[in-house]
């Protein structure tokens, strides 16, 4: 019963999980507008990749992460779990950061991939808002989207961020909105350094809800004129009908991050591409199950379901 309570489930599975160490061989994809995004790589061999994108305040060290990393590397996968900018341990250079619709820097990894290696299938990975940017990547290549990607999953989706903002501005859910305040103004400090004009953190504990954040940093620093703007153009809901791919959703009815929004019944209702599987108890990328100090339900579910798309994909020979 205790792992019915989606606050444990939630806790239990982004603290205290015993995942062993992945040693990743660490890459720095330097960026046209000057900046960088550090790649980590598990190299099998392989010719499938994984790519995984992790999700906010989250790196390639976050324990689902690495649980995910560990599966797909244990059934023969190669693996690149990329950090977006300054979670890789070091501060981007630009003032811009990252955002849970920033699409572009997934594009800009999944373009590096396929330019400069040879892997015949590529399946793409994304939690909380690794999901949202892999969703909306997805919808918005549609028709262009390279045909060595066979599949995608996304977990713990908040595809409607406006509605996200408010289940997490909820006096239940106040523990979370605090412990991400605290990491992304640890993160501001460091930024304000270099940008000292741009960045002011005075009356930052005036700040109650992802709407208030979101308005102050968020939106001017990535170009929206305010928070509900932002949310608009970046919540991946409304790209889900372009995809054509075979992606999975897996979503819990007690995440609570989530709000029923975020629940996408009837943009995936008779989807010729696109599976949402909803969960009665799950918490926001918990999925724990028996055996939970390796994989999470979640976790088996996503390389089950990516191994079946690989294998249904056809082959792409690029020699």
């Amino acid at each position: 019963m205790l792992l019915r309570n989606p606050h444990v489930m939630t806790i239990m599975g982004r603290f205290f999980r015993r995942i062993p160490k992945i040693n990743y061989t660490r890459e720095r994809l330097e960026l046209s507008d000057g900046d960088f995004l550090d790649l980590d790589w598990v190299r099998n061999g392989d010719t499938r990749l994984m790519v995984i994108s992790h999700g906010l305040e989250g790196s390639s060290s976050s324990a689902y992460v690495l649980a995910m990393a560990q599966a797909a590397t244990q059934a023969g996968w190669d693996v690149l779990a990329w950090n977006q900018r300054s979670c890789s341990g070091e501060p981007n250079r630009l003032l811009r950061f990252y955002h849970s619709g920033s699409s572009d820097e997934l594009g800009n990894v999944v373009d590096y991939v396929l330019n400069s290696s040879t892997y015949r299938s590529v399946a793409l990975v994304g939690f909380s808002l690794g999901g949202n940017v892999t969703v909306k990547y997805l919808g918005e290549k549609a028709l262009q989207l390279d045909g060595r990607i066979s599949g995608a999953v996304a977990i713990s989706v908040p595809c409607d961020l406006s509605g996200c903002a408010q289940a997490l501005a909820r006096p239940q859910t106040r523990i979370y909105l605090n412990y991400f305040l605290h990491s992304l103004k640890r993160k501001l400090l460091q930024k304000q350094k270099l940008f000292k004009d741009s960045i002011s953190l005075q009356d930052f504990s005036r700040i109650r809800s992802f709407h208030d954040y979101d308005g102050r940093y968020t939106a001017p620093m990535h170009g929206f004129p305010d928070a509900a703007t932002y949310y608009a153009r970046s919540s991946s809901k409304q790209f889900i009908e372009g995809i054509n791919c075979p992606t999975l959703l897996l979503n819990s009815l007690d995440d609570p991050f989530l709000s029923p929004s975020c629940h996408p019944t009837a943009e995936t209702q008779d989807h010729p591409f696109v599976t949402l599987e909803l969960t009665r108890y799950g918490g926001h990328a918990g999925f724990i199950q028996r055996g939970w100090l390796e994989l999470s339900w979640a976790e088996q579910r996503a390389l089950e379901f990516l191994t079946q798309a690989c294998r249904a994909a056809p082959l792409h020979d690029l020699t």
